[in-house]
């Protein structure tokens, strides 16, 4: 974690809880983090709720002016027209999103989405003024064949075809071997592949972006193991999936500099 980077720690809900859980849950989020008196300027946290919920969500944070930042799981190629199903980027900068989740290894894999639709989405993304969360990540099978980091490298890279270095991204490093497998990756395997995810950065966008580019890491994130990947020197938050769904867990996480002493 560099101190000239602000860390994020996203909660992606992925299919679970309706708009009235989610606004139970955010105010209780905030009200827990508010309590343990949480530097929200010091580690920016983040809720990522079903589309349905979106809107209860920013009512919510907006008339409580709650310092949580949300976002949507997803989003389209598109910005209008006959796509019946999908959400435009345009839609989700009225609801005040400031992220949008594109590439999860669940959308690439249930859905088929390839480099070049998440590229598409990345552009979407930008066009309306919100920071994608790009997802790269490696099966247990890429892992084995190809190495740590050759094909999450090779996804950025298809990601960020046409991003332009004044573009506002967060990366994101979920080995898919990882995700709710309760194993997560050790903190050296996320910080070798977060620091080549940066030379990408790095070589495609500048040392300044590159420099200021948060990269997070995704897989069995838990309280009990956030303090080892914040320490990394290229690892920047977590993108966290179930335990983003216990609200004393990822208040925990949130405040991992609390209760680890960073």
């Amino acid at each position: 974690m560099a101190l000239n980077r602000t860390p994020l720690i996203a909660g992606n809900w992925k299919l679970n809880l309706d708009h009235l859980q989610a606004i139970a849950f955010v105010q209780k989020l905030a009200w827990s983090l508010g309590d343990a008196k949480h530097d929200f300027a010091g580690v920016e946290v983040a809720v990522f709720p079903p589309f349905t919920d979106l809107r209860s969500v920013q009512t919510l944070v907006a008339s409580d002016k709650l310092p949580i930042a949300f976002g949507a799981q997803d989003l389209s190629a598109h910005d209008s027209g006959a796509y019946t199903g999908e959400i435009s980027g345009a839609f989700l900068a009225k609801l005040e999103c400031s992220y949008v989740i594109i590439g999860h290894s669940e959308r690439r894999t249930l859905h088929n989405e390839t480099d070049e639709v998440v590229a598409a989405k990345v552009q979407a993304a930008l066009r309306h003024s919100l920071v994608p969360i790009i997802c790269v990540g490696e099966t247990a099978e890429d892992l084995e064949t190809h190495g740590p980091s050759a094909v999450p490298v090779a996804q950025l890279r298809a990601a960020l075809a046409g991003v332009n270095s004044a573009a506002d991204i967060v990366v994101a490093y979920e080995p898919v071997w990882a995700i709710g497998s309760g194993q997560a990756a050790t903190p050296d395997q996320a910080e070798q592949v977060a620091a080549a995810l940066r030379a990408v950065l790095v070589e495609l966008l500048g040392d300044d972006v590159a420099a200021k580019t948060r990269i997070l890491y995704g897989g069995s994130v838990k309280a009990a193991n956030i303090a080892g990947f914040m320490r990394e020197p290229n690892v920047d938050g977590a993108l966290v999936g179930g335990a983003s769904l216990d609200l004393d867990e990822f208040a925990s996480i949130a405040r991992f500099k609390q209760h680890v002493g960073l």
